[in-house]
């Protein structure tokens, strides 16, 4: 909604930084906010956080390429309000950077992509004044003139303030914005400073982050003021393009709003007065359009979106904000988010406060996306739900969905049935999706291990959670055996890999791109491990043998000849191989900081080199359903070991890959979990904060990773095992509301996390559950999730700690008998 209001200039404003009920400009850091906890009298033990959403700071990552969204939207809500900035790093809207301008509030974004702009569409922008003599026809419009500098607080940064369901800022025109969202709806709130005579409205049909828009369309109703409109846009990491609509109507804050002053449709910088047609005007093929409007003082608006239809988008905006209530809309946000996040429950005696907010920061924004689309896909009829901002499984399918069951399985679980919806529809699986489009495949079929983990860990669950267990089948197996017609999109290139084992380098066919044969291989086989888990649990013997199989076909592609160069004691590689068997050769630091030829491993048609952001040396790592082969492989414990520290050494590790997100724990595998518990909290403490600054690249699934880390947990996703560190905290619980049980972790003996992450009494030398001694230090179960175990962890600043005694201590791989 939108509201115009007059308030003088010193009316309140608000702070840059995490949420906080002090609105003042001076107000402190966001690092040090204290949590919102209840203690026990006395106590300095938290028994309670009870308002989780203070801890939350959304402006992690606004800066640096982190690309975060720090507006306002519901979890997983289609709509996501917020500034838009002329910064070429806005790919959520907005930067964080004070030098960039305010250019709109838009409805829609998404968090944390890479690729082009996403989004960013139907943006509202107040003018208190245009030109000389305050006319209509002054106003500057377009997108590079209307734009404005935020207000800047004294430390230099702008004063915008936001909380989870809430954003807000005061622009150094003196008009202050407030946003809050429904699912399909959002709510802007403008206040103009005092002596404001002709408060202006612009409401942007065209203008998205790409400046792609086309056939546009738009009417406005010259009594009410009411704007509706829509364009087709570009995809932002596909060939495709889609729809959107969007609706604007107008009330007064407690009495009818009446006509407009002033009222027309806009082209570039030219608003032509009484029109209320885009088709009253002459138009090209991308030009910037919408409409202006000119009103009475106290007015209000509202914002509805679609992706069917400007009629559908009024009918969200009627249905989910009836009364224009913007407390009443922000107040029921904030208790959704209260109640989600408030699943997660940890003790912070003895913990830093930045790292509490780090840890309920990087949970937030792992329930942004995938966005709930439902009602509002143009496709096809279903009373499916139906999920959108797919950025990409590739991304997400290692730590997102193993997050979100250990709290949030009702989500899980329509995703789950979103996702074989579409596989109906379409014939496979979705891979990326955003705003209905298909987009570019970065991995292999991953929405399989997204469908094994939630399997895996619920099948007992499935028919409650209304997903049906055929279906889920049915939907893996179009992916591991039925080619799709353009494998760029969606599916596999099946059929080589059934017949050869592996992506060769030399073989073109239509259906899709040579590229990442190598990557692909990896990914290939990690899907079809995670069908076999899936197999085996419905009890189709034959399948899951056949799949796991497959699932070995990793081994295709190990070279056990090539070395790195420099270096001959790292012996073996994953590489590129040829239809007849033989060996092709990438350089094993192609496409690391020491690649010799500074290449990138980015989509494009010409990449012979076999690999898709990762080198060589880091994707040869990627075997996470048989470890212990691969230590065989590369030598044993020692030599694996000493790879693995060759990786962190010489640099090759990068956080902002998802393919290196596993390496710090593998060190679980050669018996040595103390590595793993000191890799891990060295990468937290050198690459994530809570400044703007705080994610080394975009966001992706760095808010899964970073919580799992914090939780001292790393997931093995379609299985039941959770690789164990030791928590950054005294005690975190979940509570489940599948199982209406709450486990927790109890690290006894803590003694506070060491500021660069190396040494301390962290590491794990014990571990019971429920009272009782558990078989091993390097992972637990999911029984204890589900019984909703105590499990107490023993830590000692012995870093030599192991995984215990006996042949199960370690955590399982395929070739030792684990996972059958």
């Amino acid at each position: 909604m939108l509201r115009l209001l007059f308030l003088p200039l010193w009316a309140t404003r608000i702070v840059f930084g995490a949420s906080t009920n002090v609105q003042s400009s001076e107000s402190v850091a966001p690092s040090s906010v204290s949590p919102s906890i209840i203690t026990s009298a006395g106590s300095p033990l938290a028994t309670s956080i009870q308002d989780p959403a203070s801890l939350v700071n959304l402006f992690i990552g606004t800066r640096n390429g982190g690309h975060t969204f720090p507006g306002a939207t519901l979890p997983h809500g289609m709509v996501k309000v917020g500034m838009d900035t002329n910064s070429p790093g806005n790919h959520a809207g907005y930067d964080g950077d004070p030098q960039f301008n305010a250019t709109g509030f838009s409805q829609l974004h998404d968090d944390g992509t890479g690729g082009a702009v996403p989004l960013s569409l139907f943006k509202l922008w107040a003018f208190k004044s245009c030109g000389q003599f305050d006319t209509f026809e002054e106003c500057p419009t377009s997108i590079a003139s209307r734009n404005a500098p935020r207000k800047n607080l004294s430390t230099g940064l702008p004063d915008d303030f936001a909380e989870p369901g809430y954003f807000s800022s005061n622009l150094s025109t003196g008009i202050r914005v407030e946003l809050t969202a429904t699912r399909r709806a959002a709510l802007h709130k403008y206040t103009f400073p005092a002596g404001t005579r002709n408060p202006r409205m612009v409401v942007d049909i065209t203008n998205d982050g790409q400046q792609s828009s086309t056939d546009p369309i738009m009417e406005l109703d010259s009594e009410t003021g009411k704007v509706a409109g829509g364009a087709s846009f570009a995809a932002s990491f596909g060939p495709d393009r889609f729809r959107a609509f969007s609706c604007v109507d107008f009330q007064g804050d407690g009495f009818d709003l009446g006509q407009p002053k002033e009222f027309g449709a806009w082209l570039g910088n030219f608003p032509v007065k009484q029109s209320t047609n885009i088709n009253q005007l002459y138009f090209g093929f991308r030009d910037e359009l919408g409409a202006l409007l000119t009103f009475t003082p106290n007015g209000n608006a509202r914002v509805g979106v679609s992706f069917i239809s400007p009629d559908q988008a009024c009918a969200n905006a009627e249905e989910e904000i009836p009364d224009f209530n913007l407390d009443r809309v922000r107040s029921s946000a904030r208790a959704q988010w209260n109640e989600l996040l408030g699943r997660i429950q940890v003790k912070t005696d003895n913990v830093d406060p930045e790292i509490v907010s780090l840890l309920y920061s990087s949970a937030y924004r792992t329930h942004i996306s995938p966005a709930d689309y439902t009602g509002e896909n143009p496709k096809w009829n279903s009373t499916e739900p139906y999920y959108d901002s797919f950025y990409c499984n590739w991304d997400t399918y290692r730590t997102l969905y193993s997050w979100m069951a250990l709290h949030d399985p009702d989500d899980f679980a329509r995703i789950i049935r979103g996702m074989i919806n579409i596989q109906q529809h379409e014939g496979w699986l979705p891979e990326c999706r955003g705003a209905t489009a298909q987009h570019f495949i970065q991995g292999g079929s991953n929405g399989d291990p997204i469908l094994g983990e939630f399997f895996v860990k619920f099948h007992e669950h499935a028919a409650a959670l209304n997903v049906s267990s055929s279906a889920l089948y049915t939907a893996l197996l179009a992916d591991a055996e039925k080619q799709p017609p353009n494998w760029d999109l969606q599916g596999r290139q099946v059929n080589i890999w059934k017949k050869l084992g592996y992506i060769p380098s030399d073989v073109w066919e239509v259906g899709g791109t040579n590229t990442k044969q190598v990557s692909r291989t990896l990914e290939y086989a990690f899907d079809d491990f995670a069908i076999s888990q899936v197999a085996k649990i419905l009890g189709k013997k034959q399948d899951g043998a056949k799949y796991s199989k497959r699932a070995g076909n990793f081994i295709n592609v190990w070279n056990p000849n090539t070395t790195v160069p420099g270096n001959d004691s790292i012996v073996g590689m994953m590489q590129p191989r040829f239809a007849d068997g033989t060996f092709n050769f990438t350089d094993p630091r192609h496409c690391s900081v020491n690649d010799p030829t500074q290449a990138t491993c980015f989509l494009n048609a010409a990449n012979k080199d076999g690999f898709y952001e990762g080198s060589p040396i880091v994707y040869t790592q990627y075997v996470l359903q048989d470890t212990a082969k691969l230590i065989q492989l590369q030598g044993g414990n020692q030599k694996f070991i000493d790879r693995l520290n060759f990786i962190f050494e010489q640099n090759y590790f990068d956080s902002t890959d998802e393919p290196s997100q596993q390496i710090p724990f593998m060190y679980h595998y050669a018996n040595r979990p103390g590595l793993s518990t000191q890799r891990s909290r060295q990468v937290i403490a050198q690459f994530y904060n809570t400044s703007t600054n705080g994610l080394p690249g975009n966001d992706g699934a760095m808010g899964s990773f970073v919580a799992f880390y914090l939780a001292g947990l790393y997931p093995l996703p379609a299985t039941r095992q959770f690789l164990l560190s030791s928590p950054y905290f005294p005690q975190i619980s979940f509570f489940n509301p599948i199982f209406g049980k709450t486990t927790t972790i109890k690290a006894n003996n803590f003694k506070g996390n060491p500021i660069d992450g190396t040494g301390g009494t962290v590491f794990v030398k014990g571990v019971k559950i429920d009272g009782k001694a558990w078989k091993s230090n390097c992972f637990i179960e999911w029984e204890a999730f589900q019984q909703g175990s105590t499990i107490e962890l023993e830590l000692t600043d012995d870093i030599n700690v192991t995984c215990g005694k006996g042949s199960d201590a370690l955590p399982p791989s395929l070739s030792t008998g684990g996972y059958n």
